[in-house]
C-alpha cells in the first residue's frame, strides 16, 4: 500500500461560527428556568373591600345605567323609574334634584348604579362629567358578595 503523503498544513481554518458552546448555554438556562416556573407564585391582585354605611342617606339622588346605556336620573327615595337624559343634560338634572343645600350642610350624595353588562366606559363618562360640573359626594352602588 502506497504510503498517504499530506501536503503542506495539517489542519485548516474554519471560518464558521462554533454553534455548540451557546446550544450548551441555552439548554443549562431552559433547565434552570423549568426548575424555577413552578416555584413562582402567579400574582393575584387583591380588589379593594368596599365599606357600608351604618343607614343609608335620608334624601340622595340616584343615577342609573341601563344595559342600553341609557342613563336615568331619580330621586333615591323615589321608586319610580326615572327620566331618561342625555350625558349633557346630567348634571343639571342632578343639581335641580339635589336642590339647594342649606347653609352648614352638605348637597345630597350622589349614587351611581349600572347594570352589570354595561361597559366600564359608561360608568366612569358619567363620573366625569359629574366631577367637571363640580358636583361632589359621587359614589357607586356595588352588589354585596354572597
Amino acid at each position: 500500500m502506497p504510503a498517504v503523503s499530506s501536503r503542506g498544513r495539517g489542519r485548516r481554518t474554519i471560518n464558521e461560527i462554533n454553534m455548540v458552546p451557546f446550544i450548551d448555554v441555552m439548554l443549562v438556562l431552559l433547565i434552570i428556568f423549568m426548575v424555577t416556573a413552578p416555584l413562582i407564585t402567579p400574582s393575584q391582585i387583591e380588589l379593594p373591600s368596599v365599606g357600608q354605611a351604618a343607614r343609608q342617606p335620608d334624601k340622595f339622588v340616584q343615577v342609573v345605567i341601563d344595559k342600553d346605556e341609557l342613563i336615568k336620573v331619580r330621586e333615591g327615595s323615589d321608586s319610580a323609574e326615572g327620566q331618561a337624559i342625555a350625558v349633557n343634560q346630567l348634571a343639571e338634572r342632578v343639581r335641580a334634584l339635589q336642590g339647594a343645600a342649606a347653609p352648614g350642610t352638605a348637597a345630597a350624595p350622589v349614587v351611581i348604579s349600572a347594570d352589570k353588562n354595561v361597559k366600564y366606559e359608561a360608568v366612569v363618562q358619567v363620573m366625569d362629567t359629574l366631577q367637571r360640573a363640580g358636583i361632589e359626594r359621587v359614589g357607586l352602588s356595588v352588589q354585596s358578595s354572597r
